[in-house]
């Protein structure tokens, strides 16, 4: 990989886990509730984009740098475990439960959408 490429990767990446950072807490804030829509919003939004980049054909350090430093660090699979972990433990199974569909059913459909949109660019 390119020099280029490492430092693109590593910009994007600042990026992308400040931006995290920034719609986690506003969606949390906005929801006020125990659920956490933060996580499942920036996961969401990153699976739609990657979706969209695959479609596109993106190829090369253009991918590289999106998906791997952008998208990367915006979305985030070891919080959405341990949220999913923290309702258990508390006792909200439920939630759990539906943290783990809803990720699961909601990330295919918007990948799949993402990709679409991408073909069609």
């Amino acid at each position: 990989m390119s020099w280029g490429t490492w430092i693109g990767v590593a910009l994007l990446g600042g990026l992308g886990a400040s931006l995290r950072v920034l719609v986690t807490a506003a969606a949390d804030r906005r929801a006020a509730t125990a659920f956490p829509v933060g996580t499942l919003s920036v996961n969401l939004i990153a699976t739609f984009a990657a979706g969209v980049i695959t479609g596109a054909a993106l190829t090369g350090t253009t991918r590289i740098v999106l998906l791997a430093g952008l998208l990367g660090t915006f979305s985030t699979f070891s919080t959405w475990m341990l949220d999913t972990h923290r309702l258990a433990a508390d006792g909200r199974r439920g939630l759990a439960a539906l943290n783990l569909a809803l990720s699961l059913v909601a990330g295919l459909l918007a990948v799949w959408a993402g990709e679409r949109l991408g073909c069609a660019l």
